[in-house]
């Protein structure tokens, strides 16, 4: 019999199903905040209306603005946005963009609370990863101004009580995780991810497929995670194709980010992922790989890799995207590059003579110790990058 324990966090709603600036302001009237200050995209605030939408919804409640969180959401970044709002008097954040945008959000929400003014200041709130890979979780009181994410992108970080913030002096990804920086309410309005770069749409994509993928494969599995991370690939694997086809598909759209909502259902309770998950931590932290395309390179290889462990497991994933007669591994490789996403390592970058640094890397992640088969050395690390190419003959069957 199965035994375990499910987490639930402190999100009180998710709204879908209206424009973002109708749901900003009814969630702020509820809350009941008066000074409300955002932290958004670039681009997004440079290029569309959508952010001054948000600002005519707010009217006299919005009391400042933010538009710098480089990817991987730096601490200096972080640190400057903590700062404007500090001056600004905030109660509420909102975050509208990308998963950096999301993430940088929760480690701003720290930094009010505990008055983190400069980048050593975030230190001693990181999670630190002994060499047994074991997580040790500094205790500290929770934001008391909290966070509405507008998600323009589909990685799902929003729905999490973790935030991946990188040391830039170090060029590494750290986790900071407290259930208190789970944002208060999420807002998921297909229209506004229209103005999101079609390859940042679809890579993170694929980051939700690996979320629901390394859920259903996670060591932790259990029947209610599996059904969530099941549907969700049923989800995702229809919604993108569709986008891909068709990139004015807002219904197409809207089942993505419900697709990247389930996918996040196992990971917010406290499931542990794999390898794909590590190595793609270090890939964005180590080498500026984008969080999406960290996925599509890794994803594929890790199942194949892992496959001498759970490849019958596997084949549930593949029921679920609607060809049960192909390994998965191959399935999802195929589905990247329908998607014109990149397969391989040297598609983002990273050079052969990167490997042992970023692999010696991967064992300070947690998650590289609940991969489903063992890995205890940076070896294993560099063994998985040899795995997984479509067999020609195949291809023509996908």
């Amino acid at each position: 019999m199965q035994s375990g324990m499910i987490k639930f966090g402190i999100m009180e709603r998710v709204l879908f199903g209206q424009t973002a600036a109708d749901a900003v302001a009814e969630e702020v009237s509820r809350i009941g905040a008066s000074r409300v200050f955002l932290l958004v995209g670039g681009t997004l605030n440079r290029e569309t209306d959508e952010v001054d939408r948000i600002k005519q919804a707010l009217g006299d409640k919005f009391c400042g603005l933010h538009d710098n969180m480089p990817a991987h959401s730096p601490r200096d970044a972080v640190i400057e946005c903590a700062n404007s709002a500090r001056s600004a008097g905030t109660d509420l954040l909102i975050t509208f963009g990308g998963g950096s945008v999301t993430d940088g959000g929760k480690a701003v929400t720290i930094c009010l609370q505990h008055n983190i003014t400069d980048v050593d200041g975030l230190e001693p709130f990181r999670t630190v990863v002994d060499d047994d890979g074991k997580r040790n979780f500094p205790q500290y009181e929770a934001p008391t101004v909290r966070q509405i994410a507008i998600p323009t992108t589909l990685s799902g970080g929003e729905f999490n009580a973790r935030a991946g913030i990188t040391e830039s002096r170090l060029k590494l990804k750290q986790s900071y995780v407290n259930q208190g920086i789970m944002p208060v309410s999420v807002i998921l309005d297909g229209a506004v991810t229209l103005h999101t770069p079609e390859w940042l749409f679809l890579s993170t994509g694929i980051r939700a497929v690996d979320h629901a993928v390394e859920t259903f494969l996670s060591i932790d599995a259990n029947d209610y995670w599996d059904g969530a991370a099941l549907h969700a690939l049923r989800l995702l694997y229809e919604g993108l194709t569709r986008v891909k086809r068709d990139p004015e598909d807002i219904d197409g759209r809207q089942k993505c980010l419900m697709g990247a909502w389930l996918s996040m259902t196992g990971i917010v309770s406290g499931c542990r992922l794999g390898a794909s998950h590590a190595i793609g931590h270090i890939l964005g932290g180590s080498a500026n790989v984008p969080h999406g395309y960290t996925s599509c390179v890794m994803l594929p290889h890790v199942l194949e890799w892992n496959a001498s462990v759970n490849a019958e497991r596997q084949k549930a994933l593949a029921l679920a995207m609607g060809k049960p007669n192909i390994i998965a591994s191959d399935l999802i490789g195929k589905l990247i590059e329908d998607l014109q996403l990149p397969t391989k390592l040297t598609h983002v970058g990273v050079q052969k003579d990167q490997l042992a640094m970023l692999s010696e890397n991967c064992m300070l992640d947690d998650w590289t110790f609940s991969n489903p088969r063992e890995i205890r050395s940076p070896d294993q690390v560099i063994e998985i990058h040899s795995h997984h190419i479509i067999r020609p003959e195949l291809k023509k069957t996908l």
